[in-house]
């Protein structure tokens, strides 16, 4: 979904980034079509069952933190699973290619469950956290490679 709305450039009425003008604001209308839009596409990616739940949620915001609230809840449980799977993954009788992209599959996944958080702040920061985050879970991920690769020798 999120890719969806970053190609539609509507990704920023769900994270925060733009807000809902005044109602005597010029942009008051075209923010609110696009709200509306954007609540429109969510909502049709839901059962019917949930639909029925958030239909009286009137900004996107709010209806996807509702929904992330609401089920993020086994996340935890999957994260820990793709944890144990990536440091017990083995090559086997995998091509190394297959085996890095078995991998890279947990990766991914990891990352869309437990994104790297990043700064927030208004003035950027310069302690350069994220930069090293990010080497932190790669070199997690070198190992897990290669501790699989060494399973076949």
């Amino acid at each position: 979904m999120k890719k969806a709305l970053l190609s539609k450039s509507k990704l920023k009425f769900i994270d925060g980034s733009i807000s809902k003008p005044s109602n005597n604001d010029s942009t008051f209308e075209a923010w609110e079509r696009c709200n509306v839009m954007v609540l429109s596409w969510i909502t049709r990616t839901l059962t019917p069952q949930i639909a029925q739940i958030v239909v009286y949620i009137d900004f996107a915001r709010s209806l996807w933190e509702d929904l992330r609230e609401r089920f993020s809840k086994g996340d935890y449980f999957r994260i820990s699973e793709i944890l144990q799977e990536m440091h017990s993954i083995k090559q086997g009788e995998r091509t190394v290619t297959q085996f890095f992209t078995d991998l890279k599959i947990l990766w991914e996944e990891l990352e869309s469950l437990r994104p790297i958080p990043s700064c927030t702040c208004r003035i950027p920061c310069t302690c350069a956290l994220f930069k090293i985050s990010v080497q932190y879970r790669e070199s997690e991920y070198v190992t897990c490679f290669l501790k699989g690769l060494a399973s076949i020798v």
